[in-house]
C-alpha cells in the first residue's frame, strides 16, 4: 500500500480524499494557490506545497509543479479530485513517466472517453444506444446550422472536452445556433483546452441517469447501481440521488451491463461514470442512450456510498495500488436511499447570479441521524470568482426517498451562511415540492417549475402559525433575559405576556405564560437556541422546525422551509397604532447596463454612439468559468462606455450608460 498520497485539488474534494488516506494510514499532501493558503484542505494535510497565483491556469492546473511537489514531497501516489486535471491524458502520463501511481484510469481510456466524439464511436460500436447527432469536426457556424437543421431541432451543442454543464448551449433555431456555437467554442477551449464541438439531438422531457463503475487492474468491473441527476439548471446539476424513482431492477440491469461494456472496451480500471439520457416520456423505460463517460470520481459519488456502504475513495486508492476489488457484482446492494444537494454560492433570488466574498458565519448542520456534509470551507474562508461556486455538499440518507428528502428540509433548515448569497432557500423549496416529491422530474424542472425565477418557497398556514408562535415566544424571551432571566424556551415564563404578530400580512395574536396559545388555541412549543443564538430548533405540536433568527430594525427576520419572513412582534397596545414607514424609492437605474455579478468583461459589442435594439448583445462577462452574455432591455443609443475587454466589475458597475 502507498505511504504518502499527494492531492492535486483544493477543497471539498480535496479534504474528502484526506479523510479516507487518513483513515488507511497514508500520510498526506496539499498543493495550493495564494487565495487557498489557509484554506481547510491545506490546513488538514501532513505537508503543503504552495503552487503559485490563484488563478487555477497558474496553479492547480501546472501539472509540472505538482508532480515536482510529489518528488520533493516523497508522495508515491496522486489523487486528482474531479476538475483540473483530473482528466488530462497528460498528467497520467507524466506520473507514469515519473514513477508516481495515478490514482485514476489508464490514459489511454481518458484519452477514449474525455474526446466526446470518439467516446460515442466507441460505445456504438461496444454496442451501447447513442443518441442520434453529428459525430464529425464541424468547420464554422455555417456548417452547424446545416447539420443542425438535418439533424432537426431541438439541437444540442456541446464542447468535446466539456464537463460539469461547461461547453453547452441549446438551440431551438437557427438563431440560437448562430448566437451560440462560437460561444460553445470559446468556453470549451477556455475550460478545456480544446474548441471542437459536435452537436446531437436534443431529448425531449429528458431525465439524466447515471451509472457508477468501478474495476481493477485484473480485469475486474462492476456497476454499483444508478444515480438520477434531472435536476439540474443550465446544465449543471443541483440534486443528485440514489437509485433513481424512475429506474427498475430491469432498467438498471441493462444499464449496468452497457457501463460495464463499454468499460472493458477501452481496459477501465478506477472509478468511472458512464452518463445517460432518458426520455420521461418513454413508460417502458427502455430508451436510454449514452451521453459520456467521466473517467474520474463524480461531485455526487457520495450518494453511491450511502446506498451501499462502499468507500469509492478508498477503493480507488486500492485500485491504483494493484489490489483487486473486494466484492463481486451480486454483493452490490441498495440500502435505502440518499439524496445530495450542492450548496453554491448563488443568489436565486436575482436570477443565481454567483455571488463572492468572505464567509461571515458558516454553520452546517450536525452530522447525525442520515446526515452527512462535505465541505472544504470554514467560518472566515474565501468564495472566489476564480474556482467553482460550490460552498458544501449535504447528503441524507434514509429507509425511503420519502425519510431522505425530510431530512434535507431539516438539515437545510439548520444551515446557517452569512457574508455571500446561497441557494440553501431553493434547494429547501425543490424538496418540498410535491412533483419533485413525486419523482416526476425532468431535466426541465427548474425552468418549468420556476419560469419567472425564484421567490422564495411557499408558506403553508400551518408553517406560518408556528412562526407565529417562535417570534413572540423570542420576543417576550429577549425581555426576559434583558430582565436577568435566562433559559431554554421550556421554561416557563413567570408573566403572562401578550404579542401581536404580523406575518405577510397575516395577524396572529399570542399569549405567552405557562402556555402558549394563538388566537385561543394551545400551541405546545419548547426548543433550544443554536450557536450564537442563531438557530432556534423548536418543537412545536409534536413537529421538530430549525428556524434561522436575526433581528432586522424593529423586527424580525424568520428563515425555514426555502423562505425568509419579515415578522412584527408587537404589544396588542402598540399594535392598534402601528404604521408603515413611508418607502424609500430606488434611484432609476434604467439608463445603465448594469454588472448582474462580479466578473471579467471578456467583450463589448458596442460603443458611444451605437443605437441598439432590444435584445442586441452588448457585452460579455465571464464569472466562475462561465459566460455570460448581457443583452439590450430595449431600444437606445449609447452614451458611454465605463469599462472595457480585460476589465474586473462589480457588483452593479455600470458598464455602459444609455441616452
Amino acid at each position: 500500500m502507498f505511504k504518502k498520497i499527494l492531492v492535486a485539488n483544493r477543497g471539498e474534494i480535496a479534504c474528502r480524499v484526506m479523510r479516507t488516506a487518513k483513515k488507511m494510514g497514508i500520510a498526506t499532501v496539499a498543493v495550493y494557490s495564494d487565495a487557498d493558503a489557509r484554506a481547510p484542505h491545506v490546513l488538514m494535510a501532513d505537508e503543503a506545497v504552495r503552487l503559485g497565483p490563484a488563478p487555477a491556469a497558474e496553479s492547480y492546473l501546472k501539472a509540472d509543479l505538482i508532480l515536482l511537489a510529489a518528488k520533493e514531497t516523497g508522495a508515491d501516489c496522486i489523487h486528482p479530485g474531479y476538475g483540473f486535471l483530473s482528466e488530462r491524458e497528460s498528467f497520467a502520463k507524466a506520473c507514469a513517466e515519473a514513477g508516481i501511481a495515478f490514482v485514476g484510469p489508464p490514459p489511454n481510456a481518458i484519452a477514449a472517453m474525455g474526446d466526446k466524439i470518439e467516446s460515442k464511436k466507441l460505445a456504438k460500436a461496444a454496442g451501447v444506444n447513442v443518441v442520434p447527432g453529428f459525430l464529425g469536426e464541424i468547420a464554422d457556424t455555417d456548417e452547424a446550422v446545416k447539420i443542425a437543421s438535418e439533424i432537426g431541432y431541438p439541437v444540442m451543442m456541446k464542447a468535446s472536452a466539456g464537463g460539469g454543464g461547461k461547453g453547452m448551449r441549446l438551440a431551438f433555431g437557427e438563431q440560437d445556433v448562430r448566437e451560440g456555437f462560437e460561444a460553445t467554442k470559446r468556453e470549451g477551449l477556455a475550460s478545456f483546452g480544446d474548441d471542437r464541438v459536435f452537436i446531437e439531438k436534443f431529448i425531449e422531457s429528458p431525465r439524466h441517469i447515471e451509472i457508477q463503475v468501478i474495476g481493477d487492474q485484473h480485469g475486474n468491473i462492476l456497476y454499483l447501481n444508478e444515480r438520477e441527476c434531472s435536476i439540474q439548471r443550465r446544465h449543471q446539476k443541483v440534486v443528485e440521488e440514489a437509485p433513481s424513482p424512475f429506474v427498475t431492477p430491469k432498467m438498471r440491469k441493462a444499464m449496468g451491463e452497457q457501463a460495464v461494456a463499454l468499460a472493458q472496451a477501452v481496459g477501465y480500471y478506477s472509478a468511472g461514470t458512464v452518463e445517460l439520457i432518458v426520455s420521461g416520456a418513454d413508460t417502458t423505460g427502455e430508451s436510454f442512450y449514452f451521453l459520456e463517460m467521466n473517467t474520474r470520481l463524480q461531485v455526487e459519488h457520495p450518494v453511491t456510498e450511502e446506498i451501499t456502504g462502499l468507500d469509492l475513495v478508498e477503493l480507488m486508492i486500492r485500485v491504483a495500488a494493484g489490489e483487486k476489488l473486494p466484492l463481486t457484482q451480486d454483493e452490490v446492494k441498495i440500502n435505502g436511499w440518499a439524496i445530495e444537494n450542492r450548496v453554491y454560492a448563488e443568489d436565486p433570488y436575482r436570477g443565481f447570479l454567483p455571488s463572492t466574498g468572505r464567509l461571515v458565519r458558516y454553520r452546517p448542520p450536525s452530522a447525525e441521524d442520515g446526515v452527512r456534509v462535505d465541505d472544504g470551507v470554514v467560518e472566515g474562508s474565501e468564495i472566489s470568482m476564480f474556482y467553482d461556486p460550490m460552498i458544501a455538499k449535504l447528503i441524507t440518507h434514509g429507509a425511503t426517498r420519502e425519510e431522505a428528502i425530510d431530512r434535507q428540509i431539516v438539515a437545510l433548515d439548520s444551515f446557517r451562511i452569512d457574508g455571500i448569497g446561497h441557494n440553501i432557500d431553493f434547494l429547501s423549496a425543490i424538496m418540498q415540492h410535491p412533483r419533485f416529491r413525486e419523482g416526476a422530474i425532468t431535466t426541465g424542472f427548474i425552468a418549468e417549475e420556476y419560469p419567472e425565477g425564484f421567490h422564495g418557497a411557499p408558506a403553508s398556514a400551518a408553517l406560518k402559525r408556528k412562526l407565529a408562535a417562535v417570534a413572540a415566544t423570542i420576543d417576550v424571551e429577549r425581555a426576559e433575559r434583558a430582565a436577568g432571566i435566562s433559559g431554554q424556551l421550556a421554561d416557563p415564563i413567570a408573566v403572562s405576556e401578550q404579542r401581536v404578530v404580523l406575518i405577510d400580512g397575516e395577524r396572529f395574536e399570542v399569549n405567552i405564560g405557562e402556555t402558549v396559545s394563538i388566537d385561543g388555541q394551545t400551541v405546545e412549543i419548547e426548543g433550544e437556541w443554536g450557536p450564537d443564538n442563531l438557530i432556534l430548533t423548536a418543537r412545536i405540536d409534536g413537529e421538530t422546525l430549525s428556524v434561522g433568527v436575526a433581528r432586522k430594525g424593529v423586527a424580525w427576520k424568520l428563515t425555514a422551509h426555502g423562505a425568509s419572513h419579515l415578522v412584527e412582534v408587537l404589544p396588542p397596545h402598540i399594535a392598534q397604532y402601528r404604521y408603515h414607514m413611508i418607502e424609500k424609492i430606488p434611484p432609476d437605474m434604467s439608463r445603465f447596463l448594469l454588472a448582474p455579478m462580479p466578473g471579467l468583461l471578456t467583450r463589448l459589442h458596442v460603443a458611444p454612439g451605437d443605437k441598439v435594439e432590444a435584445g442586441q448583445p452588448l457585452a460579455v462577462v465571464e464569472a466562475m468559468k462561465m459566460e455570460n452574455i448581457l443583452r439590450a432591455e430595449r431600444a437606445g443609443t449609447v452614451k458611454a462606455a465605463n469599462f472595457g475587454p480585460g476589465d474586473s466589475l462589480a457588483v452593479d458597475a455600470a458598464i455602459l450608460e444609455f441616452e
